[in-house]
């Protein structure tokens, strides 16, 4: 079980591209009928900017009323760490939803605070609350976010920060970690990292990570610690309108599941939301209904709560793939169905599967070139960029990025 996190905030595509050109783009298969909203066709993420008033399309499939069981299960009590660029509390939809936290980002630096804005999002997809004159909101807003900042425009993550952040995470007993950043580093070098990560899993802890953001080339790749095996972490790829794997998202063996990651709306710095894309948000959708379980089932080990989300996960064939991992995240049917004990499977199993099962069409397809277009081009479009050597990566893939947010090429890091 595994996810990603990539603290690249080089997200350059231009500000003219409109949503819709950024949603052809990262959509594997055409859109279908519904997939326009003029409320939500906004790339622009000015810190305080403009209210969006539509439903998101990842929320127009959630019956609200079901999944919060009549508001009697919208994640009261839950803590969720959010390991990211800190979390602004100042937006309205997160007011009272975010604590102290603390920040490894050097002296200074305060984890309320959020100069990238990547963390703010994250956290609104979990938390955010409903509020007039607009159809964004989290998915458990009764939870708390901890905030535990690795990372600011200025200085960028490492693996120190992140296995700071995990170890702050399990000292603070919480419920759910978000890791919306991953490590393309050697396994041999992630011996701390794995600790971390071991130390949660002991104290029942569930991680959620997002898979990576380097699915454009149709080639396979592991980012950690979404591709680390512990039994507490649940690796998240993004799904598109259709419930197939978004172009951008990392395929490989160790994604667990999908969950929405185009077009996804949350809240920003100050006030207001934007519109962003990448398995930066995929993990969030995924922890928020995660903090849901736990809120109601709370006996439940993570790797239980894992299971749980796989066997009610939306699916067009009865075996793992590495595109999607168990299928697209059901949140309401998640919540609704009260089975616990998991399949018994063998790995032999899953196999025969692949083989007489699987046809052409599970095959990894490289994103499309547009006219002209040269590989690095593309890469350059989606805003996929890769920090060499130890370095984070954040899972974000978006049109209209703000130049501010441009930090790592300002701190002269070597991105692809």
């Amino acid at each position: 079980m595994a996810s990603m996190a990539s603290f690249a905030s080089a997200r350059r595509a231009a500000a003219a591209l409109a949503a819709t050109a950024a949603l052809a783009g990262l959509t594997a298969t055409p859109a279908v009928a519904d997939d326009t909203d003029p409320q939500l066709a906004s790339t622009d993420c000015q810190f305080g900017g403009s209210v969006i008033k539509g439903t998101p399309w990842s929320l127009q499939r959630v019956i609200t009323k079901q999944l919060w069981e009549d508001q009697a299960l919208m994640g009261d009590d839950q803590v969720v760490a959010v390991i990211d660029t800190g979390v602004a509390a100042n937006n309205p939809q997160l007011a009272g939803k975010v604590l102290g936290g603390q920040s490894f980002a050097g002296k200074g630096n305060k984890a309320t605070n959020d100069g990238v804005g990547h963390g703010t999002k994250v956290a609104g997809i979990i938390v955010a609350q409903p509020i007039a004159g607009t159809g964004f909101h989290g998915l458990a807003p009764h939870a708390k976010i901890l905030p535990l900042q690795t990372s600011t425009q200025e200085e960028g993550g490492n693996l120190a920060t992140m296995v700071a952040a995990i170890n702050a995470a399990v000292k603070a007993k919480v419920d759910v970690i978000n890791i919306s950043q991953g490590t393309t580093a050697n396994p041999s070098e992630l011996t701390d990292l794995q600790a971390a990560v071991d130390k949660a899993e002991q104290a029942g802890i569930l991680i959620v990570a997002s898979a990576g953001n380097n699915g454009s080339s149709g080639k396979e790749s592991n980012t950690y610690p979404a591709a680390l095996t512990n039994s507490n972490v649940l690796s998240v790829a993004a799904s598109d309108r259709n419930n197939e794997r978004a172009s951008f998202s990392t395929p490989n063996e160790q994604v667990d599941i999908a969950a929405p990651g185009v077009d996804m709306v949350s809240t920003v710095p100050v006030s207001g939301q934007c519109v962003d894309q990448g398995t930066s948000f995929s993990a969030p959708y995924a922890a928020g209904v995660a903090a849901l379980l736990r809120q109601k089932h709370p006996k439940w080990s993570p790797a239980q709560v894992i299971w749980h989300l796989e066997a009610t996960a939306t699916r067009s064939h009865p075996y793992h793939d590495k595109n999607i991992g168990w299928g697209v995240i059901d949140p309401v049917t998640a919540i609704k169905d009260e089975t616990e004990q998991p399949r018994q499977i063998t790995d032999k199993d899953l196999q025969a599967a692949a083989v007489t099962s699987r046809g052409d069409d599970e095959k990894i397809i490289p994103a499309k070139l547009t006219l002209g277009e040269t590989p690095a081009e593309r890469n350059a479009r989606y805003g996929t960029y890769l920090v060499i050597g130890g370095g984070l990566l954040l899972g974000v893939i978006s049109a209209g990025a703000m130049a501010r947010r441009d930090w790592l090429r300002k701190r002269g890091a070597d991105v692809l």
